[in-house]
């Protein structure tokens, strides 16, 4: 299908460094309080010393927040709390600082960058620097037609690559991931239950903005049709994407993806995020180790992707308005942990 070499990734990507968390463990063993009394952070402190190679861990200090943006063709059967094509709002209430998750970003020092990849708006009516790697106008409704072409579908995975780069050379030294569409979550659902291999029912979820029975309905048939699509393809990641993501969701993988590569830890944030580690994870099975689940969101996808990459959630506030808005709050014991491993003196 395409030129782009998936299998590469499973050589690049090697685990954070394990003889640095020995030292980091070490170090932990010297400091007070004693072992163990700090919870989850102590793991944390580890975990970040690993990804950066450096004991002690150094502190966290910038942090960015990507959204990449897009919209879904299938949000026009009804199957989000958001109207079909309504993502370019979404988007613009981010730019302007005032979404939940931007207000956030900029309370706790996280630059914040918006990725549009397939708005259905005129481009021109966003910034230059938010538009520059769009692959089209919307994706195709996946219960009964592809999300993307192929060369769609390595365009937007490039490009997830390309600002993973981008961010790893500007000093980014963490991503928290999030998302802002219309019918990602059906997308989501679908290669979820694809790759775990269970029913459209088990996946749906009421999203982002909640809907109510009868379109949780829609939604699930959606996705049971779109499964049905996208069982065929599953041993082709590239070609999984274009059938059943979309171009947000195929830039997602690509960065996640390269982002491993380039050693920059993530944050995810709701089923959007989970879904394509999910599909990264079947590229390169030691990408996962670069990444925290940042929160449980509630939604069944979420949960099950998570279950299968071994990823426990740091907090679980049922948060679900999406954009990374849960993901950020879990930034500050990140950079709380890193903080104690660095500075809790060593017992004399």
């Amino acid at each position: 299908m395409s030129g782009l070499n998936l299998d590469d990734f499973a050589t690049l990507i090697e685990r954070p460094d394990s003889g640095v968390r020995r030292d980091a463990e070490e170090r932990r063993e010297r400091i007070g309080p004693r072992p163990g009394s700090l919870g989850r952070l102590d793991e944390l402190g580890e975990w970040l010393a690993a990804a950066q190679g450096a004991v002690p861990v150094k502190p966290v200090e910038r942090a960015r927040l990507l959204v990449f943006a897009g919209d879904h063709g299938v949000a026009g059967l009804g199957v989000s709390g958001g109207p079909a094509r309504g993502a370019v709002e979404l988007v613009r209430a981010a730019l302007a600082g005032e979404s939940s998750a931007a207000i956030l970003a900029r309370r706790l020092g996280a630059g914040l960058r918006v990725v549009d990849m397939s708005l259905d708006c005129d481009p021109a009516e966003l910034p230059e620097d938010v538009t520059r790697h769009r692959v089209r106008r919307g994706s195709g409704r996946i219960d009964i037609e592809d999300a993307l072409t192929a060369e769609e579908a390595e365009a937007a995975f490039r490009a997830g690559m390309a600002i993973a780069d981008e961010e790893a050379d500007s000093g980014t030294d963490l991503v928290v991931l999030g998302d802002l569409s219309v019918g990602g979550t059906t997308a989501a659902g679908t290669l979820i239950a694809a790759l775990c291999g269970t029913d459209a029912s088990v996946v749906t979820g009421r999203g982002g903005a909640g809907i109510d029975d009868l379109a949780w309905m829609r939604k699930c048939a959606a996705i049971r049709d779109a499964l049905r699509r996208a069982r065929p393809v599953l041993g082709d990641q590239l070609e999984l994407l274009a059938a059943s993501g979309g171009a947000d969701l195929a830039a997602i993988t690509g960065f996640l993806l390269q982002s491993a590569v380039r050693r920059t830890p993530v944050i995810l944030d709701g089923v959007v995020s989970a879904a394509c580690a999910l599909v990264a994870q079947r590229v390169a099975f030691r990408a996962p180790d670069w990444w925290l689940a940042g929160q449980a969101s509630g939604d069944p996808a979420q949960a099950k992707a998570l279950d299968r990459m071994a990823l426990n959630p740091l907090l679980d506030h049922g948060v679900t308005v999406g954009e990374g808005t849960g993901a950020l709050l879990a930034l500050p014991l990140v950079q709380a942990a890193a903080a104690l491993a660095a500075e809790l003196p060593e017992r004399t």
